[in-house]
């Protein structure tokens, strides 16, 4: 027997197996399944903001009414995220996962067949409601298959999902334009398929069958993920729980309730500063004088940006901590943003998007990675819903808003005004408690 493999009598608690396993081939194909899969939520959301021209000339809409359509799916992820979240710990993440995804392929095609822009706002409510299910699930689930040696540096990877679902979102636009909105936006149907990816090669989270009491399947689990490196892993449960999910008031409690204020805090001012410039990016470059076709090179090149922005965040973390590299990579971003804002010409407004581009996602990648580590595995799907919910609702109202001051006001202004988010996001990161190489609990 090799030396690497552990006794059958040998037994230890999840996050003591998960301190022992190494990374390996299973962790990197669990890792390509659920990438794809945000890869998926990224393109989806993204799909309407590219095709949003042509849906206010066929439906005659005003700007304000393309902010609220856009408005339309971060509004359904709401009280989708609270649902998805509770639905987590009671069922498990794997379930979750395939269920979000199985049910997200009816609504794209039902709005590919809108007659109205109220039935297309419903929709695209409706699509919101059942996709957040993915994006609550997928970062909690992969932390909780990675080693803990692993998990910072993995799970950043994770997050250069989003643009790769941004470019298949550029992609199709550009490919099917001829063909019109309604068969771009009907594409999403076809993205249901991937739970059958799910259900055939990810585990379920041995983190939360533990916390369901169930030993053997927790163990089933983790011989799955170590691939070979233990022999018959036995797990320890810590403790008996009357319920592998959590209360959402518990977060509001004790030493909990500030790690949750402070990430409520953090997730509205990060997706403000970004999604507010992401969502009406088009419109502004064409306000610096590009086309159509121009202005989707120009986003494509700076979703190709993101990646070194995510390499880099990754590499770093790992070495440096999470609070340190977001710090820092928050900071970078206002600065771009701000001299984004002042950009007196193209090749000016050219580097300064990349710099955006490169550190915003970076620091977001370390984000998706820390907010599922500050809460333990009872918590840990309410309070990603939460901070799910925290970043919708500056989703929902930062277009809106945006494309009102960008009515009365210039392309500097806008773009300074959205920028100061990222300092306010700067400093509530300062008071929230590092987690690189600690073990989930």
């Amino acid at each position: 027997m090799s030396q690497n493999l552990v006794s059958d009598k040998m037994q230890h608690t999840v996050g003591e197996w998960f301190t022992k396993i190494h990374f390996n081939r299973k962790h990197l194909l669990i890792g390509m399944c659920l990438f794809m899969a945000f890869a998926i939520e990224s393109w989806e959301m993204m799909i309407l903001i590219y095709n949003s021209g042509a849906i206010a000339q066929e439906f005659e809409l005003s700007t304000t009414q393309v902010g609220s359509l856009i408005s339309a799916l971060f509004l359904g992820m709401i009280p989708g995220a609270l649902f998805w979240g509770r639905l987590m710990g009671q069922i498990g993440r794997k379930k979750t996962l395939i269920l979000s995804l199985t049910l997200y392929g009816i609504f794209p095609l039902i709005s590919a067949f809108s007659t109205s822009y109220e039935m297309l706002w419903a929709t695209r409510f409706l699509c919101g409601v059942v996709l957040v299910g993915s994006l609550v699930v997928t970062f909690p689930y992969f932390e909780e298959i990675v080693p803990v040696a692993s998990r910072g540096k993995a799970t950043v990877y994770l997050s250069s999902g989003w643009p790769v679902g941004v470019l298949i979102a550029i992609g199709i636009t550009f490919s099917l334009e001829p063909m019109g909105w309604r068969v771009i936006v009907g594409m999403g149907a076809f993205t249901s398929l991937w739970a059958i990816i799910i259900w055939k090669f990810v585990p379920e989270s041995p983190y939360w069958l533990a916390e369901k009491n169930d030993a053997d399947g927790a163990a089933q689990s983790i011989t799955i993920l170590c691939n070979g490196q233990f022999s018959h892993p036995k797990v320890i449960l810590e403790t008996q729980h009357s319920s592998p999910s959590g209360n959402l008031l518990d977060l509001f409690k004790g030493a909990v309730a500030k790690t949750t204020f402070l990430q409520i805090i953090i997730n509205f001012c990060f997706s403000w500063g970004y999604w507010a410039m992401a969502s009406w990016m088009p419109l502004l470059l064409s306000k610096k004088g590009l086309s159509t076709p121009e202005g989707l090179g120009f986003l494509a090149i700076s979703a190709l940006f993101m990646f070194p922005g995510y390499i880099s965040a990754s590499y770093l973390t790992g070495k440096f901590g999470r609070k340190k590299i977001m710090v820092i990579y928050v900071f970078m971003a206002a600065i771009a943003g701000f001299a984004l804002a002042k950009s007196a010409n193209i090749n000016e407004l050219y580097f300064w998007n990349f710099t955006l581009s490169f550190f915003s996602l970076g620091a977001w990648g370390v984000w998706n990675t820390w907010l599922g580590e500050v809460y333990d595995t009872r918590n840990r799907g309410n309070g990603t819903a939460v901070g799910v919910v925290s970043q919708r609702v500056a989703n929902s109202i930062a277009p809106i808003v945006i494309g009102s001051i960008l009515a009365s006001s210039s392309f500097n202004f806008t773009v300074a005004f959205i920028s100061m988010f990222f300092i306010l996001t700067l400093i509530a990161t300062l008071f929230l408690r590092e987690t690189e190489g600690v073990s989930l609990k």
